[in-house]
C-alpha cells in the first residue's frame, strides 16, 4: 500500500531515508513499552544501513530511584539497550515483513565503554551503524552521545528469533 515504507524489495515506493519516526510509528516497529521502552524517536533513518535515536532523559525515569537516589545517573546498559533498540527500530523499517511478529534478542556486547555519566534533562543521540548481517543475524556499531561528546559506545550483535519456535 502506499502508506507503507515497504512495498516488494526495495520497489519504488520504499524511500532509502527516512527522516523522522515518531514514538507511535516506533511502537509499531518494535514490541519494547513503557518502562523499557528507551527511545523517544528515530532521525535520520539510512535504510539498511544507519539511524540515530534519541532518548530524553527525564528525572521521572522510574531506575533513578535506586540509581542513584542522591546522584541520578542512567544505567550504562540501559544506554547500550537504547543503541540496541534504535537499530531495532533501522532493521524493521528495513525488513518490515520479515520482522513483523518478532523479537530482536542480543547475541553479543562487545568494546563497551562508558565515558560520563547520562543524567536527567540529557537529550541522548544514539547512532548505530550497520557492520555486516547475514541472515537473522545483525551487527552493529553504536555511539551515544550528549551535547556532541560522547558518553557511551559499544558493537553490539543482535538475532532476529520468532517468538513462536
Amino acid at each position: 500500500s502506499n502508506d507503507s515504507w515497504y512495498e516488494g524489495k526495495r520497489g519504488a515506493c520504499m524511500p532509502d531515508v527516512i527522516d523522522v519516526i515518531n514514538i507511535d510509528q516506533i511502537k509499531k516497529l518494535i514490541p519494547h513499552r513503557a518502562p523499557f521502552l528507551l527511545i523517544d524517536r528515530v532521525e535520520n533513518v539510512v535504510l539498511d544501513s544507519e539511524a540515530t535515536g534519541i532518548k530524553m532523559v527525564s528525572g521521572n525515569e522510574p531506575y533513578f530511584a535506586g540509581h542513584f537516589p542522591d546522584f541520578p545517573v542512567m544505567p550504562g546498559v540501559l544506554i547500550v539497550e537504547a543503541l540496541a533498540q534504535t537499530a531495532s527500530v533501522m532493521v524493521a523499517a528495513t525488513i518490515p515483513d520479515l520482522t513483523d511478529g518478532k523479537l530482536v534478542f542480543f547475541t553479543t556486547v562487545e568494546k563497551a565503554k562508558f565515558r560520563q555519566p547520562v543524567r536527567p534533562g540529557d537529550a541522548v543521540k544514539l547512532h548505530v551503524v550497520k557492520n555486516t548481517n547475514k541472515g537473522p543475524l545483525w551487527k552493529f556499531t553504536g555511539k551515544a552521545s550528549v551535547d556532541g561528546k560522547v558518553v557511551a559506545e559499544a558493537d553490539f550483535g543482535a538475532m532476529i528469533v520468532d517468538p513462536d519456535r
